[in-house]
């Protein structure tokens, strides 16, 4: 190659470098927005890659709950994930020492990734549901941006403690037994709680509850796309005997406390190292390009 094309070969990569790291950060973008983007309620993309349409924003205080966390303006969601949370609500307020809920974030006004705290909850089909107990649904904003949870596990994260209850797994019941429900995230030892205390008569409903570090002091709730929305990506099970009708009260749950916390050291002749993975991209570090196309519009949209 000659020394000139040479140089404009360099120079034309440098600049195609310089124009990717410079695109700024989509989570950057849609922290930015504090209203929705007008519009049908759509939810598109997948849960963790996405962003939505015509939003439409909780009520800070209900009849049987409180949004928490007002400042960070994630109380978004979809009709859908609305009415399940009012109705979820409405069923805790019945079970002793429950006044209804506190409840965590949704989404952005415009869903897509966040500035900080999630990977997913990018399209207005999850919310995070407090452990604690409300005992007052008339907290000030102040109170509401003070006030912490309760955690429901043990600090080697191995079995419940004495703030569980049996109306917490009423409620993870209530909420896994609704057929608008896909999925509900909670701590491991939780779900061993509630195999070992559920019938085998009544156990197909733990087949949706499924354990993930982190989600002690909250339960997420990820609702299933709603009917109509094209754009919208379902999420497949991520246990292969789930999807067969198992209720994941198996060997696959014992793992979260024992291996997933004590790694066994391995055996043997050490194994010649792998070649290194390109590192994958997460929602901190996505820019517009690795949204769903609509996006774009959402974005932009009045």
């Amino acid at each position: 190659m000659r020394p000139f094309r040479l140089f404009a070969a360099v120079t034309a990569l440098a600049l195609a470098v310089t124009s990717v790291e410079a695109e700024p950060l989509a989570r950057t973008l849609f922290g930015s927005k504090s209203m929705p983007a007008l519009g049908a309620s759509e939810p598109i993309g997948s849960y963790a890659r996405g962003c939505a349409s015509g939003l439409m924003q909780l009520p800070e205080t209900g009849p049987t709950w409180q949004a928490m966390r007002l400042s960070r303006n994630r109380h978004w969601g979809q009709p859908e994930t609305l009415s399940f949370i009012q109705d979820l609500s409405a069923y805790a307020a019945t079970l002793p020492g429950w006044k209804g809920l506190y409840i965590g974030d949704i989404s952005q006004p415009r869903g897509g990734p966040m500035t900080g705290g999630h990977a997913s909850h990018q399209i207005g089909l999850d919310v995070d549901i407090w452990m604690l107990p409300p005992q007052s649904l008339r907290l000030s904003r102040g109170q509401r941006e003070s006030l912490s949870s309760i955690s429901i596990r043990t600090a080697d994260q191995t079995r419940i403690n004495g703030n569980w209850t049996p109306a917490h797994a009423a409620l993870l019941k209530a909420a896994a037994l609704d057929p608008r429900v896909d999925r509900i995230f909670v701590a491991a030892a939780a779900k061993i709680a509630m195999c070992n205390q559920a019938t085998r008569a009544d156990k197909r409903w733990l087949q949706k509850i499924r354990p993930f570090y982190g989600h002690n002091y909250h339960f997420h709730v990820r609702l299933k796309c709603p009917p109509g929305s094209r754009l919208c990506q379902t999420q497949k099970p991520t246990v292969a005997r789930l999807s067969n009708g198992g209720d994941g009260c198996d060997e696959t749950l014992n793992w979260w406390v024992t291996d997933m916390l004590n790694p066994p050291k391995p055996t043997g002749k050490p194994k010649k190292p792998a070649k290194p993975k390109p590192v994958k991209k997460s929602a901190k570090t996505y820019v517009m390009s690795d949204l769903p196309a609509q996006c774009r519009t959402v974005l932009a949209a009045p």
